[in-house]
């Protein structure tokens, strides 16, 4: 008698765990050729809530390690997804060669980009810190400081480049984050979760959520302890978020979807990008 094939449920991964939305929602994935592959998870602001509150346990840990050990850590998950990568390649549904060889250099140069932030992670506080002259008898210094708790949007094209890209300069420097993956292709986020469960990563420094960019944006835009917004955005998801960003006073850095954007690129990696989520503290000492 032929056995049936298991079909896989995926979950969102927050906390460290996999979870289904608390709405109990899905939403169908299919492959390249239309063919149904899974229902995903369809999160709501609840999901959102659970997931900074796990953010806010685990950031704190998170920031006070060496910039030395969050590198390893970071190398670590590279090493993983080298070692996942054929499945990586899978999870972007690849209908003939074209396309396997697009998902396949849109894998490795992922994993190229962990590696990348992973060397940066003992390097960036010398050059964004500094040593200030000042006209009194004092020295004066400023260092940087994670902000907390980052809200992410992934674009849909480039599902696993575009969201690894824009996590990995926030969790460089010790913040925590709330990611949504790509709406229409959230598979490759599905994966990644799974590796991160299995890695040296805190649970709780990376949630990934899937669902509707409707549903979830105005949450990320308007939660007090979501301290900033990097989103990949529409016109009418900008506005919604500048708007609640407003009100809730956080950092935005919102890419228009627009337009094509190049992750390939090395504009699309680099110090600044981890500027971009972190504060400067200075201090006043005096002497003499």
């Amino acid at each position: 008698m032929p056995r049936l094939t298991i079909t896989k449920t995926p979950k969102c991964y927050v906390g460290g765990a996999f979870i289904r939305s608390e709405s109990n929602r899905t939403y169908e994935i299919t492959g390249n050729g239309g063919e149904f592959f899974a229902n995903v998870p369809l999160c709501t602001r609840k999901d959102v809530r659970n997931s900074v509150e796990a953010a806010a346990k685990a950031g704190p840990g998170w920031a006070k390690r060496s910039g030395y050990n969050r590198g390893q850590i970071l190398y670590r998950m590279a090493e993983m997804l080298e070692a996942r990568s054929g499945e990586l390649v899978d999870a972007h549904f690849p209908s003939d060669a074209r396309e396997k060889k697009q998902a396949t250099a849109e894998v490795s140069a992922a994993i190229d980009r962990i590696v990348h932030y992973a060397g940066w992670t003992d390097k960036y506080e010398s050059l964004l810190g500094s040593v200030n002259p000042v006209a009194s008898p004092h020295f004066n210094f400023s260092v940087t400081e994670p902000m907390g708790i980052i809200a992410v949007a992934a674009p849909e094209q480039a599902p696993l480049l575009g969201l690894l890209s824009m996590i990995l300069p926030i969790i460089v420097s010790g913040n925590a984050v709330v990611a949504l993956a790509s709406e229409s292709k959230p598979y490759p986020a599905i994966l990644l979760g799974e590796m991160l469960a299995t890695s040296d990563l805190p649970g709780g420094i990376i949630n990934l959520l899937t669902g509707r960019n409707a549903d979830i944006l105005p949450t990320f835009a308007t939660h007090e302890q979501i301290r900033a917004v990097s989103a990949f955005a529409t016109a009418d998801e900008r506005k919604t978020l500048q708007t609640g960003a407003a009100e809730s006073v956080k950092r935005t850095k919102l890419i228009p979807a627009e337009k094509p954007y190049d992750w390939f690129s090395g504009e699309a990696q680099g110090l600044y990008h981890i500027r971009d989520f972190v504060e400067l503290k200075t201090t006043w000492h005096p002497v003499g």
